[in-house]
């Protein structure tokens, strides 16, 4: 387990600010936020990097705020995976042994044939693609059997589908070696896929902690809302409530939402792109707001497309390329833009 406890640090023009939070034991545990928010320094701190300007930090029980790196009883990997280019895979994981003292080469051929190296341990660093590159990073870690593993940033110096294959991996070893992980990324979808729990960090401070669905469903404030995607915002004012359901007037739409706020409250709805659905006529169904408007813009992403539908106030949808094409989407082209009232997150 580790406890973060009104944890600062000023760095240059930044600092982190009375940051607390608390990792489980054997919790796969994600750490997200832009870049430049903190999450680096943060992972540095608990390292034993750097000490904390105030506040504390524990392990399994024990205060090591300020006793150095080897003190803390874990491993760190970088995003660069800081192998030594001079080193063939064999030695740069045998300096990982050599660090904590251990003399085992049945051990080292036994986490080098867990993570598929074993052919590669002749090989050096700048031979290997990166996906090799992260696993020998990884070998020189788990060879020295951490409780805890600390990832900075693991997957973004690698290919889509390398990501893909890494992902597994990390996932695998978490569950096969019952590992504590902290892991680092700007990457929500990463995020989403890998963790536990997830603290939302931004400019040094702890916005959110929760599960990936109370994080991306149900944001606690407008910052971390626009940070995990909730690209259409309004702003309102409650002018009904009755039985779970509220009617907010905006200005320029009446949208019907879940929620509990009193008539006269004033809030902020937000909605994700990917739920709203565009059709070319209303539909009878559950889906309480439906508003005729013109595609004003198309911008094709892969398999997805992005339409900005105008009705009166522009509406950001996210549809497959297949129902783009179904629809015949262009701009131009008049739409409904359709989205259940349980679709939209209300906050005051």
């Amino acid at each position: 387990m580790i406890e973060i406890e009104s944890l600062s640090r000023k760095w240059k023009n930044f600092a982190l600010d009375n940051l607390s939070l608390k990792i489980e034991s054997g919790e796969y545990f994600v750490i997200l936020g832009p870049t430049g928010a903190g999450k680096t320094l943060l992972l540095e701190l608990i390292a034993g990097f750097y000490s904390p300007d105030s506040g504390k930090i524990l392990i399994s029980g024990k205060e090591v705020t300020h006793l150095p790196p080897e003190k803390h009883g874990l491993v760190f990997v970088y995003q660069d995976y800081s192998l030594f280019p001079h080193m063939n895979v064999k030695k740069n994981i045998e300096f990982g042994m050599r660090m904590k003292k251990i003399k085992s080469e049945e051990k080292l051929l036994e986490i080098a044939s867990f993570l598929k190296i074993t052919h590669l341990l002749d090989r050096h660093p700048l031979t290997l693609s990166g996906g090799e590159q992260q696993r020998v990073a990884l070998a020189r870690a788990l060879v020295t059997d951490p409780e805890i593993l600390l990832l900075d940033e693991p997957l973004s110096a690698l290919d889509p589908r390398t990501q893909e294959s890494a992902r597994e991996l990390l996932l695998d070893l978490h569950k096969k070696k019952k590992l504590t992980v902290l892991h680092i990324t700007h990457d929500q979808t990463e995020a989403r896929i890998m963790a536990d729990r997830i603290a939302i960090v931004m400019d040094g401070k702890l916005m959110q902690v929760g599960t990936p669905e109370e994080i991306f469903e149900k944001p606690v404030d407008s910052r971390v809302a626009n940070f995990v995607g909730f690209e259409n915002v309004f702003k309102g004012r409650v002018i009904s409530a009755e039985r779970g359901l509220i009617r907010i007037e905006t200005g320029e739409l009446i949208i019907d939402a879940s929620g509990d706020m009193e008539a006269g409250s004033h809030v902020y709805a937000f909605l994700r792109p990917e739920n709203i659905v565009l059709s070319k006529k209303s539909t009878q169904s559950s889906i309480r707001n439906s508003f005729q408007g013109r595609v004003a813009d198309v911008l094709i992403l892969g398999a997805l497309v992005r339409v900005k539908v105008d009705c009166g106030v522009i509406l950001n949808a996210l549809i497959t390329r297949q129902s783009a094409e179904e629809l015949g989407i262009f701009p131009g082209v008049p739409v409904y833009a359709q989205f259940k009232a349980s679709s939209v997150h209300v906050l005051r």
